[in-house]
């Protein structure tokens, strides 16, 4: 938390809020989203919450993403809740029951996530085989 309003003083400092970074600058706040947007789990979240069109219980996203333990749901989560990209609700009652929805921000990222999610179904064969071609070059005869 502290790392992100360190991040935004330094861009309000130079005069970059609200404008593009130099994704080649190691100072780029760039870089930093685009660690966080481009986890499998986060493609998976935004991909179950934009199918569902509504808002989700955490136990029903963890059915629905499988593989995904309750620590790193809960970790995927947070960070995408304090980007702005999903909204949480909490039910008061005992115990609490917690929905979350995508925000029309994170919305917005279903489309270019979805378009990696099919170039990556469309090639796994090609980079399974250079994967396999690099090992098999790699290996000392």
């Amino acid at each position: 938390m502290r790392e992100a309003r360190e991040a935004r003083e330094t861009r309000r400092s130079q005069g970059t809020v609200g404008s593009r970074g130099d994704l080649f600058s190691p100072a780029c706040p760039t870089r930093k989203l685009l660690d966080r947007i481009g986890t499998k789990w986060i493609s998976m979240a935004v991909k179950v919450l934009a199918a569902e069109g509504g808002e989700l219980r955490f136990s029903q996203m963890q059915r629905r993403m499988t593989g995904v333990s309750q620590k790193m749901l809960s970790v995927t989560l947070q960070g995408m809740v304090r980007d702005g990209l999903v909204s949480r609700r909490v039910e008061p009652v005992v115990p609490p029951r917690v929905f979350y929805r995508l925000t029309p921000l994170g919305l917005s990222l279903e489309v270019p996530l979805a378009a990696l999610r099919e170039w990556a179904e469309a090639h796994m064969f090609e980079i399974d085989q250079a994967n396999e071609q690099y090992s098999r070059d790699e290996t000392p005869a």
